[in-house]
């Protein structure tokens, strides 16, 4: 299967470069899979395609602020540092940038305590490929403190605009600490929206993945199959185990929040595959594309996605290629909001 097979011409207009003042005031583009009909609505009607006893699927993971910009320490050089993934300690896997200045041995510094010297300093340890680096950290205090005084949200490439408050990147209820990325389906949703579902009898349940390098690295490949993931960490929890195994004998609808939960509620079922799902963590690179049988996921709710990327492949594949790529033609017609800050899109 070609990559090209997943791409489409997208305005530059059309890319949300801000948030909506009002999380819930997106537009709703829904995909019926039984028949392909698309229509267009508003995203709080999502509630009429929620019904009692469906379990809505949210991941909990809370973007850290990990974009720090700093300067080396022998020439002044700027230098951006995104942290991908937490390995052991005060050591990260981060992208750099440029990747050409940070060889192995190479000290940038952040931030001033007030007499010229660093609050954090970061040595280059190890180079990878595509920019990838393996940093340690030396600092006085509490890192996760001098992480949120120095460090920036990590929005992706495409959005220039200036985020005006943190914590619209944030979903509502964001409560676990890991991720260089929002699960942005889910920053639609308000407390009292999600209050009015569990109010019709719709039950809410969490899972946590924290997003990593994969979300921000373009595919190398021309062939699909040929495409490998990058592992992210997710856990869930017994809560969540029970829920599930309550739908699935009920023969109820689980719904997924974002690709995120989505690839989160595959890993779990191949994992529990012949038996009752289980309270668990571990770590996961499911690559999800046409052909894949979905063993969890009834329904989706997701933002509109880049051409070529996993995600599109991943809403392909439950939704069918012919069928997703006519509903992203529509919504460019009329002119829905893409990518992260965009208008939502939920295939039922």
């Amino acid at each position: 299967m070609n990559v090209e097979m997943f791409d489409f011409e997208l305005p530059e207009h059309l890319i949300a470069q801000t948030p909506l003042q009002q999380r819930t005031s997106s537009r709703l583009l829904t995909l019926d899979r039984s028949n392909g009909a698309v229509n267009h609505e508003s995203f709080t009607d999502l509630a009429q395609h929620l019904h009692a006893g469906d379990v809505l699927v949210l991941n909990d993971t809370r973007v850290l602020p990990a974009r720090l910009i700093g300067a080396k320490a022998d020439t002044g050089a700027k230098i951006e540092l995104l942290l991908l993934k937490q390995l052991e300690g005060d050591r990260w896997e981060a992208l750099a940038k440029p990747a050409k200045r940070m060889k192995i041995g190479a000290e940038v510094w952040f931030g001033d305590d007030g007499s010229g010297e660093p609050l954090l300093r970061a040595f280059v340890e190890e180079e990878g490929d595509m920019g990838g680096r393996t940093i340690r950290f030396a600092y006085t205090g509490i890192f996760q403190e001098l992480l949120e005084r120095l460090g920036e949200m990590p929005l992706p490439p495409y959005i220039r605009e200036r985020l005006k408050e943190r914590e619209r990147y944030q979903t509502v209820y964001a409560k676990h600490d890991g991720s260089a990325a929002a699960p942005t389906a889910g920053l639609h949703f308000t407390a009292d929206f999600l209050q009015q579902l569990a109010d019709k009898g719709v039950r809410i349940a969490y899972v946590t993945l924290h997003v990593g390098l994969g979300t921000f690295r373009p595919m190398s490949v021309d062939v699909v199959e040929e495409h490998v993931m990058h592992s992210e960490y997710y856990e869930l929890s017994e809560e969540t185990a029970a829920l599930l195994n309550q739908a699935k004998a009920e023969g109820a609808r689980i719904v997924a929040v974002g690709t995120t939960s989505a690839r989160t509620l595959e890993t779990v079922a191949a994992r529990f595959e012949k038996e009752a799902i289980q309270a668990c963590s571990g770590w996961t690179d499911i690559f999800i594309f046409p052909g894949y049988s979905f063993k969890l996921v009834n329904a989706l709710l997701t933002n509109f996605h880049l051409p070529k990327s996993t995600l599109v492949m991943l809403v392909s594949a439950l939704a069918g290629r012919d069928a997703v790529m006519g509903a992203y033609a529509e919504a460019i017609r009329e002119e829905y909001r893409f990518f992260s800050f965009g208008d939502a899109m939920f295939i039922y």
